[in-house]
């Protein structure tokens, strides 16, 4: 072959690659894609391998396909809980399509094929939601029943097509409108809460301090009892060796207590009128010797 009939075929294949399907006999299916080819209409084959292929001008018409792994915001909505609670949740769902062929039949484009799973998506979701409370959904409830969902929806999207990775709640919460008046009940509650553990808390301070001042009284009671007791004794033994020692001599003793007496009568400014006579003096006016 000469080189001038090989450059000859190489710009016929570039030309024919440049322009569009229906025009052209030569396409490529990159590994991103997979496609159907129709004829006048009617399908005639599918594509699923990347590569370069041939079709007939103008007769065939490709339809070209993602083969990836596609992700479907559901708008968010209001569901009712089996305890008469609004929730609002937007799912997620990861789907692909997985016979291209029945695809094109029944929603022909993405964007047929998003609404479809939207409305599946959502119908699954007020069905499984209504079964369970607003707090087991929020909670650990959440990853068994979404599963199921993702579950029949799986089933039904089959009908187009597809098949469903999986779904998945985004976001789970109240109505801003509830939100401010749980939020409310919430901080009530945890008020209520707080005020019970501090009522309870001084309930049990009065009960240690009352327990506290009744040892304390109990305490200086009993010294205050051995106290008296040991002075007492202490006393009694303090005047049986008084009397011990004083019993030994009469007198002597008679004349220490009348010192004594002394003593605690006479004093720098006391003046006292007695009788010369009297017993008070006796030692003053008759000293032993």
């Amino acid at each position: 072959m000469s080189r001038g009939m090989l450059l000859f075929i190489v710009a016929f294949i570039v030309i024919l690659l440049t322009v569009v399907d229906e025009t052209s006999a030569v396409f490529v299916i990159d590994e991103r894609e997979q496609a159907i080819v129709t004829q006048f209409g009617e399908f005639r084959y599918e594509i699923t391998e990347p590569g370069l292929y041939f079709k007939t001008p103008f007769a065939q018409t490709v339809h070209r396909m993602d083969s990836r792994i596609l992700g479907n915001d559901t708008p968010h909505d209001d569901y009712l809980t089996l305890d008469k609670k609004k929730l609002v949740a937007d799912p997620v769902a990861r789907w692909r399509i997985e016979d291209p062929k029945l695809f094109y039949i029944t929603v022909k484009e993405d964007f047929g094929a998003r609404r479809r799973l939207d409305d599946i998506v959502k119908s699954e979701m007020r069905d499984e939601i209504s079964g369970h409370n607003f707090g087991d959904i929020i909670g650990n409830a959440r990853e068994p029943l979404m599963e199921k969902v993702a579950s029949r929806v799986r089933e039904k999207a089959k009908e187009f097509g597809i098949f469903v990775v999986d779904v998945r709640i985004k976001r789970a919460d109240l109505p801003q409108g509830v939100q401010d008046s749980v939020f409310q009940r919430m901080r009530a509650e945890r008020d209520r809460e707080a005020k019970r553990y501090r009522s309870e808390g001084e309930e049990e301070a009065a009960k240690v301090r009352a327990d506290a001042d009744k040892e304390v009284t109990i305490k200086l009671a009993e010294a205050y009892e051995k106290a008296q007791r040991l002075r007492g004794e202490g006393d009694a033994q303090s005047a049986r060796v008084y009397a011990e020692a004083f019993g030994q001599d009469e007198e002597f003793y008679d004349f220490v207590r009348s010192l004594e007496a002394y003593e605690k009568s006479f004093g720098s400014q006391t003046e006292l009128v007695l009788s010369s006579g009297s017993d008070l003096f006796k030692y003053l006016r008759e000293p032993k010797k």
